[in-house]
């Protein structure tokens, strides 16, 4: 599946560029490389998923529209591939979400619903939406078209790179760390798998410590994309079968991870990436 959407998503998603840095490594005390997806269109790898998913769709399935949940990054991505294809698009969207993101996702046609994190349930609000409106479901992460979607970033980076010892892999709902970890383990057996998440949004830590997926408050961490209260129901046991371990980070460490890719690397990321 993941191979197959890598020739999918060709019309939408850039292969995004790797680099690397004397000064990371010097500091790592290992060779690491940097598959830049802060340079892929939407500014985020999940164009990936999004467009896997919605350049699959039939021509009846396309004039029902699709909707979505999402602070941000998917928000913005679902808006790109529905707008390439014609689709109407409505994405239930935090009321606190940047307005960086809420804003180029208006532009590109999107209807955008709101409402407060802390208080209420996005999957139950797109849920109505679908039943008012109609449409198809284009998860973030919890759906087999948006993992394989979000594959092909490692599948183009072991491409470039093939003789990786380790795969280390943000984890939000886990939809890339599902898609990464499977290729990965096909193209390179025996490679390491990470997964990487803010300590104040340690879901998939605690999830894989308990054996079952544990619910989390909303995260007050700088991580916006990683602000998820549960791993998915389907990316949980391929993160459970893949992942050596979820290793977790400081805010103070997120930060100056931001600042120190900024002044030496000369790259600008998201948090949630840093």
């Amino acid at each position: 599946m993941i191979r197959e959407a890598a020739g999918r998503i060709r019309p939408l998603a850039r292969r995004t560029p790797v680099m690397t840095s004397r000064s990371i490594d010097e500091r790592a005390g290992i060779s690491i490389f940097l598959k830049c997806e802060n340079f892929q269109r939407g500014g985020a790898f999940k164009i990936r998923g999004a467009a896997n998913l919605i350049l699959s769709l039939s021509a009846d399935e396309v004039k029902r529209g699709v909707v979505a949940f999402s602070s941000g990054n998917h928000a913005q991505a679902v808006a790109i591939a529905a707008k390439h294809v014609g689709a109407p698009a409505t994405i239930v969207m935090p009321d606190d979400a940047p307005k960086s993101k809420m804003d180029p996702t208006r532009a590109l046609g999107a209807w955008i619903v709101t409402y407060n994190r802390m208080r209420q349930d996005r999957e139950k609000i797109a849920a109505t939406v679908l039943k008012e409106r109609g449409g198809i479901l284009a998860p973030p992460y919890d759906h087999p078209m948006i993992m394989a979607g979000q594959g092909t970033v490692a599948l183009e980076l072991l491409e470039e790179i093939p003789d990786l010892d380790a795969l280390i892999v943000p984890v939000g709902g886990g939809g890339m760390a599902a898609g990464c970890s499977t290729i990965a383990r096909d193209m390179r057996p025996g490679i390491r798998t990470f997964g990487v998440e803010p300590e104040l949004g340690n879901d998939v830590w605690q999830s894989l410590q308990r054996g079952e997926r544990v619910t989390i408050a909303p995260p007050e961490t700088i991580a916006d994309g990683l602000r998820t209260l549960s791993p998915g129901k389907l990316t949980f046991p391929i993160l459970q079968r893949n992942l050596e371990s979820i290793l977790t980070v400081t805010e103070d460490e997120i930060r100056a991870a931001v600042l120190f890719l900024m002044e030496r690397v000369k790259i600008v990321v998201e948090p949630s990436i840093a």
